[in-house]
């Protein structure tokens, strides 16, 4: 007699690995052109032709063409008619929209990072806080506004919401388009690692309204090196309540 094997009803194997969710083409091409507009291989107002892109990645039309719809459809791509596709400009309104997005989201992580009490986020944050010291004497560097990148990507990655973290990937590549731009405008090293610094202190010792106040005194000194003294500041707009 043949022996089968029998379950107790209702049990069931228990999934141990997820299933490998393979990246499609377009998916890919559109990440490599995410990357190269935020390290500024593609500057702001920049044409980008299909034929060029195609050779160069050594792909067909087909999936690059799917993946620069994806970043005319996240703002990053502008179409003009008759001309073709182009790095979206940033002009100070754009600037002042991106920060007005930025601040709430940060914020808002500000507030969900000190609210779970996450003592790793605070070590990470100093961590942060030392990779910009490693270039405290060249305040105006690539490696200095990648660290500062770094810093903010961390703080919400800690907020531990999936939302905040969707809305922040939305404009990740134009806040590093941004930081390059400020490029030149630090005069001190030490000035710009003080400014994380005092936040990451504010976030350690639970102070919310603190920590707020900061964040939206770090967002304003951002958005008006970018742009002239006379535009006002953003907390008119992104305040709570």
């Amino acid at each position: 007699m043949q022996m089968t094997e029998t379950r107790p009803r209702g049990s069931g194997r228990r999934r141990v690995l997820t299933p490998l969710v393979q990246e499609s083409t377009p998916a890919i091409i559109a990440r490599k052109l995410h990357d190269a507009i935020a390290n500024g291989d593609f500057p702001p107002g920049s044409q980008l032709t299909e034929s060029g892109l195609a050779a160069d990645l050594g792909v067909s039309r087909g999936p690059l063409r799917e993946a620069m719809q994806r970043l005319t459809a996240e703002g990053l791509l502008v179409s003009h008619r008759n001309r073709g596709l182009f790095v979206v400009s940033m002009d100070n309104s754009d600037i002042r929209d991106m920060y007005v997005a930025r601040t709430a989201v940060e914020r808002a992580a500000v507030e969900q990072v000190i609210y779970r009490g996450d003592h790793d986020a605070i070590d990470d944050l100093n961590d942060a806080v030392a990779q910009m010291n490693e270039f405290i004497d060249d305040p105006n560097g690539v490696e200095m506004a990648d660290a500062d990148m770094r810093f903010h990507q961390t703080l919400v990655e800690h907020a531990a919401s999936q939302r905040l973290s969707r809305l922040h990937e939305t404009i990740l590549v134009e806040t590093r388009m941004c930081l390059r731009a400020m490029r030149g405008t630090y005069a001190s090293g030490k000035e710009r690692i003080e400014e994380h610094q005092a936040l990451v202190d504010a976030i350690a010792a639970g102070d919310v309204a603190a920590a707020d106040a900061l964040m939206i005194e770090h967002m304003n000194d951002g958005l008006h090196r970018l742009v002239d003294d006379e535009t006002p500041d953003l907390v008119g707009e992104v305040s709570a309540g």
